[in-house]
């Protein structure tokens, strides 16, 4: 396996619609492994592929103490309530904002395997989910942002996503 670059704003790739995965093969499980490795190099809690600049519907989730997630086609079916949390993204290194996401989602989409799977989730899962998915439609975290006054800038060791 290997760790792969993360791209970083101004990157284009970040910006583009991601395509859909029609056939799971060996190099979408590959990518998959190498974006795993990636996401626990790089100390975060999620992953979309195009952050490693494959413009593909698929991500990558972390949590600790839970079980690895792999989303391949994800959509958000489901969001409910509203609440403020802190976010920062692997892709927008050294600053952390404040932005609206929702208290719960349900995601559906397939497994490395193919298998269709949904996902009921809250706090961070919820969170986590929505950022990554928002990653393959083009949208970074601080498009969210009600203000640059929300954004503040901070040290490496303290990015969550």
């Amino acid at each position: 396996m290997a760790i792969l670059p993360i791209r970083t704003l101004p990157e284009p790739v970040l910006r583009q619609k991601s395509k859909r995965i029609s056939n799971i093969d060996s190099a979408v499980r590959r990518l998959i492994e190498n974006m795993r490795e990636t996401m626990y190099a790089a100390r975060g809690v999620g992953l979309a592929a195009p952050q490693v600049g494959t413009p593909l519907r698929l991500i990558v989730i972390g949590i600790p103490e839970e079980e690895d997630i792999v989303l391949i086609n994800p959509q958000i079916v489901r969001r409910s309530g509203e609440r403020l949390v802190d976010e920062g993204c692997l892709s927008v290194p050294g600053y952390v904002g404040q932005i609206k996401r929702a208290e719960s989602v349900t995601a559906k989409g397939r497994d490395q395997n193919g298998k269709e799977i949904r996902i009921k989730a809250d706090e961070l899962l919820a969170q986590a989910l929505e950022h990554e998915i928002d990653h393959l439609n083009g949208i970074l975290y601080i498009d969210h942002l009600e203000s640059t006054d929300n954004l503040r800038k901070i040290a490496p060791e303290e990015i969550e996503f």
